[in-house]
């Protein structure tokens, strides 16, 4: 005969005895680290406090965004300006011209963000820039991709 091997299964209980210790670590680590705040407290540090020129920051008030597309498309805020193969831009620069002077008789800045596709060429977004520097705005920002403004 065989001699049969009982295989009893043991009921799978939960041990309470782990669950107390890793309640008393925490419980010990959230007591040294209270300790230490307080000495931290204790220190005396002057800390840098915001200046009050923080308050009389102005933002710029005219933004504008000009796309450059793949085809080599220029939009001003959505609108398109000139044709693809127009090098030079005149309807944009005549625009940014016009937005700059507005702008410098309000005393306010302009600022510009150049969206290019990543696939515009480059000899299109310098044909923007040299349009951008012949109207005489200078706070420009760069942003590559269709990431939503």
């Amino acid at each position: 005969m065989k001699p049969s091997i009982h295989t009893e299964t043991a009921a799978a209980t939960f041990q309470i005895a782990p669950m107390i210790d890793v309640t008393f670590v925490i419980m010990l680590f959230f007591m040294v680290m209270a300790g230490t705040l307080k000495v931290e407290r204790e220190l005396s540090i002057q800390l840098p406090r915001s200046c009050d020129s923080a308050a009389h920051v102005t933002f710029p008030a005219d933004e504008i965004t000009i796309g450059i597309e793949s085809d080599g498309t220029v939009t001003l805020n959505e609108e398109v300006f000139d044709t693809a193969q127009d090098k030079k831009l005149p309807a944009l620069t005549r625009t940014l011209q016009r937005v700059a002077v507005s702008s410098a008789r309000q005393q306010q800045k302009v600022l510009v963000t150049v969206q290019a596709e990543e696939q515009a060429r480059y000899e299109r977004i310098m044909d923007v820039l040299n349009s951008l520097h012949q109207a005489k705005i200078h706070n420009v920002t760069f942003l590559v991709g269709q990431e939503a403004l």
